[in-house]
């Protein structure tokens, strides 16, 4: 079984149980040295897409699955891996007891644009779902968004 990091929409614990019904969530850490940010803009959606970059003074929030190959293939459709919209790389994240090694999905385009308010309310939502601290929901509802008309 392989350990992944959720840090947008596949926090939400119901989510990944329709996504990869196989991976029961082991639990929450923080993403220490990284900062969520958006891009992808021009791919086709509805606004830029979540995504995380390095930086050192940032953290983020993930919650944690063990994730079996079956579910992992299925996972890997959703973000559109095989198609090269996200790409995986391994990262260390640090839990209450101890650093793990986990998978996570990073966006393979540039950094940049907004994402929708839609698409951001959402991930605001699974992250107060898995329990994410009230601060971290908030700065997530109050992040710079676009509009459908925009």
């Amino acid at each position: 079984m392989a350990l992944y990091a959720a840090y947008a929409s596949n926090m939400d614990p119901e989510q990944m149980a329709s996504r990869a019904p196989h991976s029961p969530m082991r639990g929450t850490g923080w993403l220490a040295g990284w900062r969520l940010t958006f891009g992808g803009q021009d791919v086709g959606w509805e606004g830029a897409l979540a995504t995380v970059v390095e930086d050192r003074d940032e953290q983020v929030f993930v919650v944690l699955y063990d994730v079996p190959a079956w579910d992992e293939t299925e996972l890997d459709a959703w973000e559109g891996a095989a198609l090269g919209v996200y790409r995986k790389i391994r990262v260390r994240v640090s839990t209450l007891d101890g650093d793990v090694l986990c998978w996570i999905y990073v966006l393979d385009d540039y950094e940049g644009g907004l994402p929708s308010a839609r698409y951001l309310g959402i991930l605001a939502d699974a992250a107060e779902a898995a329990g994410a601290p009230d601060d971290y929901v908030k700065e997530l509802r109050n992040r710079p968004c676009k509009s459908l008309g925009d």
